[in-house]
């Protein structure tokens, strides 16, 4: 199993120059990878420039250029360039599927925020002086820089990776462990249902209310903006001083947002993962979800359009972004792995309009929407905690058939 750990590092002055250096030469090496890219397809004959063709040329521009891109890792080089080929590969893929294709732009050197190290010891080297007690990680060309190492690390260190989120560097690890350590077994079950009222509803008929990080953050948000708006726009190094403090207080309410979040996000799945041992949740299509309706042209006027909701529908996709299905969903998943509990999705169709009693299933059972009411056997509750129940039921089901 692969686990990833995050620690903020706490550099130097110089140490922070080389950090940055080094961010701004991988992406000066990526947006040149991708600039011979267009140009060998645009220019010569469509051809088409591989990875390996491009990293074949790499001890070429070290060589050329020693002293901005040969001082880092070779390796790191590579990952970057591996970066690009990624890209690539998802654009023909979205292009073969019929998808907006979204062709590969080049970074910014402010939209350029992490170098990936292959492999723990080529580049770079976690813990190199395990006699200091302070915890160091040393990158090429950087030197050894400290981390505030807040948990022990588990298991063999893979993969390292700087990041940096504004003024912060931090430094993370994917680890792998060779055993887990399953949590006891509870012997209960739960379904869930999430949504947007409440964050979380159970089929036992408990609640997790919706925190709403961003609503709550929104008047600040919306101030610190408008004030960003009034400066012009202008690259990174032609800003002045309260320009660059206008970005920075805008980064710091979203990262801060962010972090609330996944807090949440963490505490939720955490106690589910210790209070059950199976746990059924929705299978939501959260892309499909968020998605802005398609125009509607009027077809007795031409170039004009009729009312599609979009102004609505953009004030639910704003809730439910703010609620971080997905981020829960996906921390839901790891920890439950790391636990030994076992987590199934299941279809979310007709959950909340389903009798829990009867089976019977009709729209007119949901007449508003946090009250269910069976208009067959008059049953009433909740309708999340109807659709919650369904869920666990259709879990349970689909485990059974998937052990058979």
């Amino acid at each position: 199993m692969i686990r990833a750990y995050k620690f903020l590092m706490r550099p130097t002055v110089r140490q922070t120059q080389a950090l940055s250096e080094m961010l701004r030469e991988h992406c000066s090496l990526y947006n040149g990878a991708l600039q011979e890219r267009r140009d060998a397809y645009q220019h010569v004959s469509k051809t088409s420039v591989k990875y390996g063709m491009q990293s074949g040329q790499l001890k070429d521009i070290r060589a050329f250029d020693p002293e901005r891109q040969g001082r880092w890792s070779f390796s790191s080089q590579q990952t970057t360039l591996r970066r690009l080929d990624k890209a690539f590969a998802a654009f023909f893929r979205r292009v073969k599927s019929g998808e907006t294709p979204g062709y590969p732009r080049f970074r910014g050197v402010n939209w350029f925020d992490t170098v990936d190290f292959p492999k723990d010891g080529d580049g770079c080297r976690w813990d190199s002086a395990p006699h200091d007690p302070v915890t160091r990680v040393r990158f090429q060309g950087v030197g050894h820089v400290k981390v505030n190492q807040h948990r022990p690390v588990v298991g063999r260190v893979r993969t390292v990776s700087v990041k940096r989120e504004g003024r912060k560097w931090f430094v993370v690890l994917t680890a792998e462990q060779d055993q887990l350590q399953p949590l006891p077994a509870t012997g209960s079950m739960i379904g869930i249902d999430l949504g947007i009222a409440n964050f979380l509803a159970d089929s036992n008929g408990g609640f997790v209310p919706n925190p709403r990080h961003g609503r709550r953050a929104a008047v600040k948000l919306g101030a610190a903006q408008q004030d960003l708006s009034r400066f012009p726009r202008r690259k990174a190094r032609d800003r002045t001083a309260n320009h660059q403090r206008a970005v920075e207080k805008v980064a710091a309410l979203h990262g801060k947002v962010r972090r609330q979040r996944l807090d949440h996000a963490h505490k939720t799945a955490l106690g589910l993962v210790r209070a059950y041992d199976f746990i059924a949740h929705e299978d939501l299509q959260i892309r499909n979800m968020t998605r802005s309706p398609a125009p509607r042209p009027d077809p007795e006027q031409p170039g004009t359009f009729l009312p599609n909701g979009v102004a609505a529908k953009a004030g639910l996709n704003k809730s439910v972004n703010d609620a971080g299905w997905g981020v829960f969903l996906t921390i839901l998943h790891a920890k439950a792995e790391s636990a030994g509990r076992e987590v199934i999705a299941v279809d979310p169709r007709n959950t909340s309009r389903t009798c829990p009693e009867c089976g019977h299933t009709a729209k007119e059972n949901r007449p508003a929407q946090e009250k269910f009411h069976c208009v067959a056997c008059g049953h009433t509750a909740h309708a999340d905690t109807v659709g919650a129940t369904n869920v666990l039921r259709a879990g349970l089901v689909r485990r059974d058939a998937n052990s058979a």
